[in-house]
């Protein structure tokens, strides 16, 4: 079976809604602004959605034949989880800063979110693999072909 771009693309679409809003709450909980925490939110949907999608194609590319430890799905997901949240994190504590002028509204919104991200993302990974939207059956690859 095959992965898609459109699958990608639309995974990280996905993605970035669900992490905007909480970015968002977060900005707002912190903040007492509601309006600095949508710019929050939204700056990261710009930056996100970019960084996200090669985060998504490094994995999918990623050869872990020679790991016998990584193929379980679970474990995959759960080192993806921790290898983007990583990235995520950081993106979202420089934006935070930047946008409400106080590197500790950064600090706490990158910590909070760690949890909440992290939870948010392994659902959401749980959720795709079962999810058939944008794979091909080899057999579809070649009718297509030849169609």
């Amino acid at each position: 079976m095959t992965s898609s771009r459109k699958r990608h693309i639309t995974k990280a679409v996905s993605w970035r809604i669900i992490g905007s809003l909480d970015t968002m709450m977060l900005g707002w909980i912190f903040t007492g602004n509601p309006l600095t925490g949508l710019k929050i939110g939204l700056a990261e949907t710009v930056t996100k959605i970019g960084l996200y999608y090669f985060h998504e194609r490094v994995w999918f590319n990623l050869d872990l034949s020679r790991f016998a430890r990584l193929r379980s799905s679970r474990r995959r997901h759960l080192l993806k989880t921790v290898t983007w949240r990583i990235v995520g994190t950081i993106d979202t504590m420089i934006l935070a800063w930047l946008i409400s002028g106080d590197p500790m509204v950064g600090l706490k919104v990158g910590a909070t979110e760690i949890i909440t991200k992290m939870a948010l993302y392994y659902f959401h990974e749980r959720a795709w693999h079962r999810s058939k939207f944008g794979l091909k059956q080899q057999s579809d690859e070649v009718e297509e072909i030849f169609n």
